[in-house]
């Protein structure tokens, strides 16, 4: 069953999301900031603990933080490998430019190796959000979505 998501994400709100990103990345490498590489390792950690968990994978802080550093969970391993793409995909997420397309492909492409059909491609098949039966959102058509995307790009 699938939910409606708690939250909408206004303009503003990303907005000043991409504010703070810029802010910390300028701070990170653009001054002799020290990294304190414990709190670079939690951070991480959550960071994709988050960002699996918003997609419904339901290993919790301390079952990532066990997938991460190696150690054995006994959970599905398509939840194991979503976590470590994840992380592989953070660890290269300074090397894409987030005004390229084919970087969006690629990091969708660490994302979700191994793991979808379409792995680093745009989708060829249909796709909603349900309540039930009933949808909620209908996707854009697939012979539409590279052009929505390069267009979103611009």
């Amino acid at each position: 069953m699938h939910e409606k998501p708690p939250n909408t994400i206004t303009v503003k709100a990303a907005s000043d999301l991409a504010k703070i990103v810029e802010a910390v990345t300028r701070l990170e490498f653009g001054t002799s900031f020290i990294r304190d590489r414990k709190v670079h390792h939690q951070n991480r950690i959550r960071t994709v603990h988050s960002s699996v968990a918003i997609e419904g994978n339901p290993l919790s802080l301390e079952e990532v933080t066990a997938v991460i550093e190696g150690k054995r969970v006994a959970v599905k391993q398509a939840d194991i490998k979503e976590v470590k793409n994840a992380y592989d995909a953070y660890d290269r997420i300074m090397s894409f430019s987030p005004y390229s397309v084919s970087d969006f492909l690629r990091a969708h492409h660490f994302m979700t190796n191994d793991l979808v059909r379409e792995s680093g491609r745009f989708r060829s098949g249909n796709i909603g959000v349900f309540d039930g039966e009933v949808p909620i959102h209908i996707g854009a058509r697939p012979q539409f979505v590279s052009d929505l995307v390069s267009s979103l790009f611009t």
